[in-house]
């Protein structure tokens, strides 16, 4: 590819700076013709996702990012590296990686999107509530915790992983993790499709948050449907350039 045509999303100059001086021609975050959409930080990551980009996306961690903001995964570079994992996509040797994105919904109702992770969590801190979780129809688990969170493989890395869930790999399904949960020995369970969420006691208030925003509060007997809708393209680039210090 001669002339690569670089989006940028999200707020650092230092990022810009370097797609400038790898030459490659910047153009605006919406452009059709865009062949990598850089977004700068977890939110930019988040927004240009769900907004159903045309160009796959290159998640850049912003140069005073601590390690808990580093999204994206194994798909991320640090700013510094953003020349070079340019270089790799306009050589070709970048590969493009569908990732799913989540759709909540609540009586058919469409409520939330999320790219990395859905949860339902007490709203107050050490709070339990008792949870249900279904797929295709089938009962799988119930448990007394703190909540529940269902994440993609992109999002497995980070919250499900901090809960004791498995790391998945692109295609693998969902992971299904209870938070602190009140019991000696649980499991984290991987699942392919819907997956219905259901709230079974009214002890305490609990709440809906998709990629750490909280959406609303979920009454008890509430049920949550949450189901793959979409995806969007990560480009890999593979590390063919010095790692990350």
């Amino acid at each position: 590819m001669s002339d690569l045509r670089v989006a940028l999303t999200g707020d650092d100059a230092a990022v810009r700076r370097r797609v400038d001086e790898a030459g490659w021609t910047v153009v605006p975050s919406d452009a059709p013709d865009a062949d990598a959409l850089v977004t700068v930080g977890e939110r930019a990551l988040v927004d240009a996702a769900l907004s159903g980009p045309a160009a796959p996306l290159l998640p850049v961690v912003p140069a005073d990012a601590g390690a808990a903001e580093a999204a994206g995964g194994r798909h991320a570079v640090r700013a510094a590296e953003v020349g070079a994992a340019l270089d790799a996509v306009a050589s070709g040797d970048a590969a493009a990686v569908d990732h799913p994105v989540l759709a909540v919904s609540d009586s058919g109702e469409r409520v939330a999107r999320a790219l990395f992770d859905v949860s339902l969590i007490t709203s107050e801190p050490a709070g339990i509530s008792e949870y249900s979780v279904r797929a295709d129809d089938r009962r799988l688990d119930g448990f007394r915790a703190d909540g529940v969170v269902v994440a993609t493989p992109l999002g497995s890395a980070g919250y499900a992983r901090a809960t004791g869930g498995p790391l998945l790999e692109p295609g693998t399904g969902l992971a299904v993790v209870p938070v602190s949960p009140f019991a000696t020995r649980w499991d984290a369970r991987v699942v392919d499709g819907r997956v219905r969420l259901r709230v079974e006691r009214d002890d305490t208030e609990v709440s809906l948050v998709a990629d750490d925003r909280v959406v609303r509060p979920v009454s008890p007997a509430a049920t949550l449907d949450v189901t793959p809708a979409g995806s969007v393209e990560l480009l890999d680039v593979g590390r063919r350039f010095p790692p990350r210090r």
